[in-house]
């Protein structure tokens, strides 16, 4: 039996309705309802009957909330306790896509802690599905992702960072500054797999259909190994973004994709109903400055 679900069950019980008290714990009501389910099954007794003006509480409901009260006012009391001992945070946890920007992290991290002192930030590496995965799932309050965020949740695009090629040393496309995309024609092109990226990697095949071309594309999931999975297909280029290129291919040196340019989005979502210390920390991350060019990037 969860705190949570204990104050859930007094929002209930003096709401009388599972539709009001959703709204006030700022909650989905099918959310709620299968919170109340979980602790009418753990204690072994219905909680509430249903009436035409919403629930009513049972026997067992009403012997349930005065101990409810009790295990509540128990626990905000040891809450003071601890917060006379010195500041507390209220955790707010973030995913983090591969290769998100150092600098811009550690600004976003300190302007957090600068803005909203009561926001205990825990970072999270996951990949930009799983993170949508767990923030429907209400076990993620903050997602940065490399996928255009679904209209149902509110975001926000943070930046965006060019696309290039690392280029294996002494092939005849190394050295360059800029790569046009028709250069890559019958070249053998490592790229992430659509799972990754989505966006992007419809965007870049976009772009050599674009120019009447064929890369000889080699698909793989990497994120720290793309010398490895390099070799391993015999690709002559590795399509990233310059400091992923710098971090993951030192040797190989990295051009700037151009006609057309292709770039990689970095959006902020959250769920539209949230805590207010999440609100605080997302729409301090909104602020953010952009990553100047070529310094760090994601890829």
């Amino acid at each position: 039996m969860e705190l949570r679900q204990l104050r859930y069950f007094t929002a209930v019980f003096e709401e009388r309705s599972i539709s009001r008290a959703a709204e006030l714990l700022l909650i989905s009501q099918p959310a709620l309802t299968r919170q109340i389910r979980l602790l009418e099954r753990e204690v072994g007794a219905a909680l509430f009957d249903r009436v035409p003006t919403g629930v009513r509480p049972t026997p067992a409901g009403t012997a349930l909330h005065a101990h409810a009260l009790a295990v509540l006012r128990l626990a905000d009391a040891s809450r003071e306790v601890a917060r006379s001992a010195g500041p507390v945070g209220e955790q707010v946890e973030i995913g983090l896509p591969a290769g998100m920007p150092p600098a811009w992290l550690r600004d976003a991290l300190a302007r957090v802690r600068g803005q909203v002192p009561d926001a205990l930030v825990v970072f999270a590496d996951l990949g930009s599905a799983e993170q949508l995965r767990m923030l429907r799932a209400g076990r993620l309050d903050i997602a940065l992702i490399h996928d255009t965020p679904p209209d149902t949740l509110a975001h926000q695009l943070l930046f965006e960072q060019p696309f290039g090629v690392a280029v294996r040393p002494g092939h005849p496309l190394a050295g360059r500054l800029t790569c046009s995309v028709v250069e890559l024609d019958d070249v053998r092109v490592l790229a992430h797999r659509r799972d990754q990226v989505p966006t992007e990697h419809d965007r870049m095949i976009a772009a050599t259909h674009q120019v009447g071309i064929t890369p000889r594309w080699r698909f793989a999931r990497f994120v720290e190994n793309a010398l490895i999975c390099a070799d391993a297909s015999n690709a002559d280029a590795v399509l990233l973004t310059e400091p992923s290129a710098a971090r993951l291919l030192p040797a190989w040196p990295w051009s700037r994709l151009v006609e057309p340019e292709v770039a990689l989005h970095t959006w902020a979502a959250r769920q539209p109903l949230t805590r207010r210390v999440v609100a605080a920390v997302m729409d301090t991350i909104i602020g953010v400055t952009n990553p100047p060019p070529g310094t760090d990037s994601a890829g």
